[in-house]
């Protein structure tokens, strides 16, 4: 069994910084790509940022210049660092990776972690 796990959301004033974490356990073969897409309230979940095995990335317009992705391969981690946070990014944010399994290459969620930018 496949689990996502996130961390590090939480209440930030405008313009303050965040960073997520998401660390994948079970039996794994190899990660794919991994992904942040976030939620908000009303809102279908859009694309946030991924990154590839090899570090290549790519970001949803409205954060680009503001979100940073990285991912640490050896610990099953990726990280999601926001700066420069607006009211618009509140949403629940949550990390995807497609994993290879014995038997399939699937991809997983995980529970989300809610982040709110408010004054």
């Amino acid at each position: 069994q496949v689990h996502l796990v996130e961390s590090g959301g939480g209440l930030v004033q405008p313009g303050g910084s965040l960073r997520l974490s998401c660390v994948a356990s079970g039996i794994i073969f190899n990660i794919h790509v991994m992904g942040w897409f976030r939620q908000a309230p009303g809102k279908e979940r859009e694309l946030v940022a991924t990154i590839g095995p090899r570090g290549n990335t790519n970001y949803g317009d409205a954060v680009k210049g503001r979100f940073t992705v990285s991912r640490d391969n050896p610990q099953k981690m990726s990280y999601l660092q926001m700066n420069n946070l607006k009211p618009e990014d509140t949403g629940v944010y949550y990390c995807n990776a497609e994993i290879s399994v014995p038997g399939r290459r699937t991809a997983y969620w995980g529970q989300g972690t809610q982040v709110t930018v408010s004054s």
